[in-house]
């Protein structure tokens, strides 16, 4: 999985230890919803069932590089 520095930093808050890199990936390739940004980021959200909270991911303009990922509380189901 390509990262950013940013997120590699991020990485390492106690908040956002937790979250596995098998979640990240599984809401890459199983979004629930996806919004391009304006800045050509890209925003994908998916439940992750085992914590019961959504996961949004952020990618850079490519669409595989992980610039964030964090769990969203005001992100609402459809």
């Amino acid at each position: 999985m390509k990262t950013t520095l940013y997120f590699n930093y991020t990485r390492k808050r106690q908040d956002r230890a937790q979250i596995k890199e098998e979640w990240i990936e599984f809401v890459i390739e199983n979004p629930e919803k996806t919004v391009i940004q304006s800045d050509g980021r890209i925003r994908k959200w998916s439940k992750i069932t085992e914590v019961n909270k959504y996961l949004r991911v952020i990618l850079l303009e490519d669409g595989t590089t992980v610039h964030n990922a964090f769990f969203d509380r005001s992100y609402k189901e459809k």
